[in-house]
């Protein structure tokens, strides 16, 4: 019964009729998840959590978003602390130099099967690659608990880690990364 009634005050599953202008991250509600090879033999989840960021559209005019998120990196987990600890350190990721792995934006295309192509900046343990995305957006409208104005997307890519210096134990550890994050994000100004 929850579940229809929050479907049902959904404003909209289509992208066209989102409100157009400034978003912010929910952080609560957003998760970027991160999987690689595991010694070839399995495949190992984590998961970041604390994203912050920006998004600006106008459906009207989707070529022109603008996507700015900022990961923190003190954020991961792994379900093993033993690893969250390890993953922060020098050897992976580097927390205490590099604090933040962040996104922004440079072209946003619409695809013929209605996903979105996004294009733009990585940086991740001090080095800036560009990188390609794929979002597909599920609904928006009114969290009816928070009562504020909420849009949704599924953000999936690939990276290499090697392609930014981070080369612990290649090649036992697998050195591409599947990157899937569900984020919300709440209106914060509606743009004229």
């Amino acid at each position: 019964m929850t579940d229809n009634i929050l479907h049902e005050s959904l404003a909209s599953t289509q992208l066209d009729k989102v409100q157009r202008g400034h978003y912010a991250v929910d952080p609560i509600h957003t998760r970027v998840l991160f999987s690689l090879s595991h010694f070839g033999i399995s495949t190992f989840f984590g998961e970041f959590t604390g994203v912050q960021g920006s998004l600006q559209v106008d459906p009207a005019r989707l070529s022109d978003a603008l996507i700015k998120i900022a990961i923190p990196v003190g954020e991961v987990h792994t379900s093993n602390k033993v690893l969250d600890e390890e993953l922060k350190g020098a050897d992976w990721l580097d927390a205490a130099r590099f604090p933040m792995v962040t996104f922004v934006s440079s072209a946003v295309a619409r695809l013929a099967d209605g996903s979105l192509a996004v294009t733009g900046a990585l940086t991740l343990h001090g080095v800036t690659q560009e990188v390609a995305l794929s979002a597909t957006f599920h609904g928006s409208g009114v969290n009816p608990v928070k009562d504020v104005y909420t849009i949704g997307f599924d953000i999936t890519g690939r990276v290499r880690r090697s392609d930014f210096g981070v080369t612990r134990s290649l090649p036992l550890i697998g050195d591409e990364l599947q990157l899937t994050a569900g984020v919300a994000l709440e209106l914060v100004r509606v743009r004229a």
